[in-house]
């Protein structure tokens, strides 16, 4: 009997046939399975290897045997005070650069998003930082805070207000200086994804809102905020994940200095593994900051669960 017939009969459709199901499972599978590879062998399987090396002793060295050691890694770094100062200066960086970049990015979004003139030139321009490597950004700024002939100290004299400073190794300025690279440099990608944001948001609404009397901020707070809401939200929680794991920029800029003042935990688990050869002291360290990135996570998918998918 064919599932026409059987439709016709109980006035509903019959259900899928078990073995096309599977089939077409097992063609969906074998369509993932050239992204799946790579992630798993690159990404999962080095994920589960650091977890594991996390409860050993292993150490740099051919000839040293790797022991089983439990949780003693974990309580090292319980009563680390140099590591919790490196995560408190983690939370600190990752906080401080996620927020005012999308401040600014935000105002760059809506500025790019105006109708001016050669708008499509400003666009182009503005992803520039974005596309640079982190390491010649590093360089570039370090030859821009040079305290001897960096173009920063040279304004400040000639607009008289002192003989200038050493901005990275200054131990009150050389956070705040990392900082404002950061911003710099994450900005751009930032603005271009609220940008797409603001693209789809439908201009009607706009329209409508300015004739009912709406100012601008109304109208930003009640037709283009709950519109591009999901977006931000997502490039946020995205943004402080990705700052919490910063490494190369900071390392060009200070190495972690002066006196750890810019040390970040993926620094501090980095000296750890290949300066003094603690493999398995920094892979604890990595499971503490995988857990952090964790909880991260969870909050932002816990609020759109709760606000929909909208949210």
């Amino acid at each position: 009997m064919t599932s026409v017939t059987v439709k016709a009969r109980s006035g509903r459709e019959a259900p899928p046939d078990r073995g096309d199901r599977r089939r077409r499972d097992g063609a969906a599978w074998f369509l993932v399975l050239p992204a799946l590879i790579p992630i798993l062998i690159l990404s999962v399987g080095p994920l589960l290897y650091g977890i594991g090396l996390a409860f050993t002793d292993a150490q740099s060295g051919r000839t040293r045997s790797t022991q089983w050691v439990g949780v003693l890694n974990f309580q090292d770094l319980w009563h680390d005070t140099l590591f919790w100062d490196s995560f408190r200066i983690g939370l600190l960086w990752a906080v401080g650069v996620t927020v005012p970049q999308f401040v600014l990015a935000l105002g760059l979004a809506l500025l790019l998003h105006a109708n001016l003139r050669m708008r499509w030139a400003a666009r182009a321009l503005a992803i520039i930082p974005w596309a640079m490597p982190e390491v010649v950004v590093g360089i570039m700024w370090r030859l821009l805070y040079n305290p001897d002939a960096g173009i920063l100290n040279e304004t400040v004299r000639d607009l008289g207000l002192g003989d200038g400073r050493d901005w990275l190794t200054g131990l009150a300025t050389a956070l705040p200086a990392v900082i404002v690279v950061a911003i710099w440099a994450g900005m751009p990608q930032t603005a271009v994804a609220l940008l797409a944001g603001l693209q789809n948001t439908p201009q009607e609404l706009h329209e409508a809102a300015a004739l009912d009397g709406a100012g601008a901020w109304r109208r930003f707070r009640t037709v283009t905020w709950p519109a591009i809401r999901p977006v931000a939200l997502a490039v946020s929680a995205l943004n402080l994940i990705w700052n919490f794991n910063s490494f190369a920029l900071v390392y060009v800029l200070t190495s972690g200095g002066p006196g750890g003042r810019t040390r970040l935990p993926m620094l501090f688990a980095y000296e750890e593994a290949f300066r003094y050869g603690q493999f398995g002291y920094a892979a604890a360290m990595g499971c503490v900051m995988v857990a952090v990135i964790s909880v991260i996570l969870a909050f932002y998918l816990v609020g759109r669960l709760r606000g929909g998918d909208d949210a």
